[in-house]
């Protein structure tokens, strides 16, 4: 069962690998974080509408967000990383040859990542806030803002840093931590709302 897991993890890494025309640079620009600033911007904007223009709900909200970044950043690269320690693709031995890397403009060498890949510390990350915000924000927000995060988590994949594995794994954490941390939202909000 586990060898057929990973057979199918190595098909669908060489099928999403593949590059295509102008992807290199687009899917770099995906996976980083300058271009989704405008993004994060709204993001705020329609919180801080929902928070009722409260300043210390819309503080709480950015607080969980942080929170939740920091625990799914923790969580993957402290914990999860080095205890299953799974090379990356661009870092495998037997695949090293066969994964399309990138190199971004301006640098020498390509962009590799750290040694280990599972679990995906940006697909943690990306569907915690997704799943945070979301329901934060509410109505379709969720689903677009997940859609957002598996745009990210294929961006990894095209680079050639993570298998599909590392970012269905990263995107499970983040999920659960993002859901985690909207519960406690809800619970401090709703005592403090007692009279």
């Amino acid at each position: 069962m586990v060898e057929s897991i990973i057979n199918l993890d190595y098909t669908l890494f060489r099928l999403f690998n593949t590059p295509w025309p102008g992807g290199d640079e687009i899917m770099w620009a995906v996976s980083g974080n300058f271009w989704w600033l405008p993004l994060y911007a709204l993001l705020i904007w329609e919180m801080w509408k929902r928070s009722e223009k409260k300043r210390g709900r819309l503080a709480l909200m950015l607080a969980m967000i942080g929170l939740c970044v920091a625990g799914t950043d923790i969580i993957s690269s402290r914990l999860i990383k080095p205890s299953i320690q799974r090379f990356r693709p661009s870092h495998s031995i037997e695949l090293r040859d066969q994964v399309h890397v990138v190199t971004p403009s301006g640098w020498e060498h390509p962009y590799r990542g750290g040694r280990y890949g599972f679990v995906s510390s940006h697909a943690a990350n990306y569907a915690g806030v997704a799943v945070l915000v979301g329901l934060f924000l509410g109505g379709s927000w969720l689903w677009g803002l997940l859609a957002w995060s598996l745009v990210i988590g294929y961006s990894r994949v095209y680079l050639g840093v993570h298998f599909p594995l590392d970012i269905a794994g990263g995107m499970i954490l983040g999920a659960f931590w993002g859901y985690m941390h909207w519960r406690v939202f809800k619970k401090i909000t709703s005592v403090t709302a007692e009279p």
